[in-house]
């Protein structure tokens, strides 16, 4: 770390000017430091003729926390790895980086900011056609291809190894799997789902449901994931989809990446029963978002399964069987993942504004219980949903608790 620096505004200026290859060193460049996430400085670099630069650079320590939280800086070299790797599978979904510096833990990548973050626009009540067929064609390319069903036996283990990435995966690992079920510091908890909370913290049923997910979290690397698939690191238009923000990338059960996002879009599914006044609105988007649900996983499963027909390389896995079985398995994963996503955003530490910006507190408790009745019932249904259809019958069938 003896090259290592935190970076100011020149600092990202100057970074930006010389790896960027987007700026001469005729321009005039203003920098300014606008990232609002947990752990990373973030800084957008542009020249006087609106053409601009995202520079991020990890810190040594959780930003939202403080020196208290070190972290290994290491988690920059992992995200643009993982960011490059699925960028040569998916280049139309997945952010450009432009360079990387190990010594500085610093990336410079293409400028998104011509698109919207997903979650902001669905609280919004905003909708994009397109969404889920492209998020699905991102997660089949790039879990298929990092898979058992491509790699051979050494070129995988070769990858595991590269991205081992053990701080961050304990951080999922917490507040995922561990903080929800117990009275955690950790945990921001609304004091009208109290008690809500406690009965989590004593349900033995879903606690041994969900520790059956933690286990394969920790030891299924099935393919290189992006490991924080949420509706904050999506950026989108009416045309277009990008992933960013790739620092808790990992191999681990592919359900994971795809419960992510499932999850994320049934949290603003339950969220919308308090942004929305308007009923006719409400509705509108919830059958949206349930339409953008069943069509990410449908595209989903039929790319996955052409892939896995047409580009095994390990011919013990063309059996056209064990395809079929691997698929239900994956589903079953990702229902599961979902309900941890649910519940681990209304009782964890890290809150969304699906929720946090529905300004009736009374209301906002009612959705909290709406998800956290909704994540239970996944986590705990997920081999008897055996069709996304069931899923969304579940959800449609699910009252908003008074």
């Amino acid at each position: 770390m003896t090259d290592y620096q935190i970076f100011t505004a020149d600092d990202a200026r100057q970074f930006a000017l010389t790896h960027g290859d987007t700026f001469r060193d005729s321009d005039k460049l203003e920098a300014e430091e606008f990232g609002d996430g947990n752990l990373n400085l973030v800084f957008r670099v542009k020249n006087q003729h609106g053409r601009s630069l995202i520079v991020k650079q990890a810190l040594p320590y959780a930003r939202c926390v403080g020196e208290s939280w070190p972290l290994t800086i290491d988690r920059a070299r992992i995200e643009a790895e993982v960011l490059l790797r699925h960028g040569r599978i998916c280049p139309e979904h997945t952010v450009k980086i432009l360079h990387y510096d190990a010594a500085k833990a610093a990336i410079v990548m293409e400028d998104l900011g011509q698109l919207e973050i997903l979650r902001s626009a669905l609280v919004a009540g905003k909708q994009f056609p397109k969404l889920a067929s492209q998020m699905a064609q991102y997660l089949a390319r790039t879990l298929f291809h990092t898979s058992d069903f491509v790699l051979n036996g050494l070129q995988k283990k070769t990858e595991v190894a590269r991205f081992l990435n053990p701080e961050l995966c304990l951080i999922t690992e917490d507040l995922f799997f561990t903080d929800p079920y117990c009275n955690h510091e950790r945990n921001s908890i609304h004091q009208a789902i109290l008690p809500q909370a406690r009965e989590l913290w004593h349900d033995e049923t879903l606690q041994a449901e969900v520790a059956r997910l933690k286990a394969d979290f920790l030891s299924k690397p099935q393919a290189l994931l992006h490991g924080d698939v949420h509706s904050g690191s999506i950026f989108v238009s009416a045309e277009q989809c990008k992933v960013i923000d790739a620092e808790f990338g990992f191999y681990g059960p592919v359900g994971f990446d795809v419960g992510s996002l499932l999850g994320n879009l049934l949290i603003s599914y339950a969220g919308q029963f308090g942004l929305q006044e308007d009923t006719d609105v409400r509705e509108q988007q919830q059958r949206y978002l349930l339409a953008q649900i069943e069509a990410l996983w449908q595209d989903f499963a039929s790319e996955f399964s052409l892939l896995m027909q047409t580009q095994t390389k390990e011919s013990s896995f063309a059996n056209s069987s064990y395809q079929s079985f691997y698929l239900q398995q994956v589903l079953a994963d990702s229902i599961g993942y979902a309900g941890c996503e649910l519940i681990r955003r209304t009782v964890g530490l890290a809150h969304v504004a699906d929720l946090e910006h529905i300004a009736n507190e009374p209301l906002r408790a009612r959705c909290e219980r709406f998800a956290l009745t909704l994540g239970r019932q996944l986590i705990l249904q997920r081999y008897s949903l055996t069709t996304i259809q069931q899923l969304l019958t579940l959800v449609r069938h699910l009252q908003l608790p008074d």
